[in-house]
């Protein structure tokens, strides 16, 4: 039943609707709670699991990636299959590879990236009311392009988090913020080396009060500044963590860098 501990990593794909979030929260269903469950029942070994994003109550994950110890004996081709037979239908394991032990999903990442997807038009969609947030109003993507890089770069992002611990730097690196628009749909696609809690929501409640011609673009300068309330904190349901990129020699996902 068991052996030498090793450690495995999985790519985890999730609808996060019924979930409060992915990390352990007692007296509520996360997304971590169900893996854990999982791999209990398939290693008979109980596991912890690190993750390389703790995403929000109510967030999707395409390309969550998750680390864990283990003795079990099971060859790796059966990991995939014998876990999403005992997952539910909206967590299912993409990919499951052996790494380093050294490897940590959370501090090796070099980056993440996110999408924000809005279906802007006037009448919502039943189809798309878990993955997208209805904005009524026509936005400008144009502006809020222009205002979204104004993002890109070395920020101090506190004023955009919330609860981040004063001891702990909230200075992160963005390489891009980027505003597609394609009929109905705007997506808001980010990459940094790290997120604070709840930043992407607020910034792109700030985008969208630019894109609504509320505000001009340099509202995003004045946030950062601690000086930009007043903007919504989008819905968590639009909000989708696509990848997490790593060195070259860890293989997983395909987005990994040289």
């Amino acid at each position: 039943m068991g052996g030498q501990l090793k450690r495995a990593v999985l790519l985890v794909e999730y609808q996060g609707t019924s979930y409060a979030g992915f990390q352990l929260q007692v007296g509520h269903p996360t997304i971590q709670g169900e893996l854990e469950k999982a791999l209990a029942s398939f290693t008979g070994q109980p596991t912890r699991i690190r993750g390389a994003s703790r995403t929000d109550s109510g967030a999707h994950a395409r390309g969550q990636v998750v680390d864990f110890l283990t003795a079990t004996q099971h060859p790796l081709e059966r990991f995939a299959p014998a876990l999403n037979y005992h997952l539910p239908d909206d967590i299912k394991i993409i990919e499951a590879h052996w790494v380093d032990e050294e490897f940590n999903s959370r501090r090796s990442a070099l980056s993440r990236v996110y999408q924000y997807s809005i279906l802007n038009r006037s009448a919502p969609s039943p189809l798309r009311r878990f993955t997208h947030t209805w904005i009524s109003e026509r936005l400008d993507p144009e502006k809020m392009t222009e205002a979204a890089q104004l993002l890109v770069g070395v920020h101090d992002f506190r004023a955009l988090a919330v609860g981040h611990p004063l001891d702990r730097s909230a200075v992160r690196e963005v390489m891009r913020w980027d505003v597609k628009r394609s009929e109905d749909n705007i997506v808001i696609e980010c990459e940094a080396n790290g997120f604070l809690k709840q930043q992407i929501r607020k910034a792109n409640g700030i985008l969208t009060d630019i894109g609504r011609g509320k505000y001009p673009v340099e509202r995003v300068t004045e946030a950062l500044s601690g000086n930009g309330g007043g903007s919504p904190l989008l819905p968590a349901h639009g909000l989708c963590l696509i990848s997490v990129k790593y060195p070259s020699s860890v293989k997983i996902g395909l987005v990994s860098e040289d």
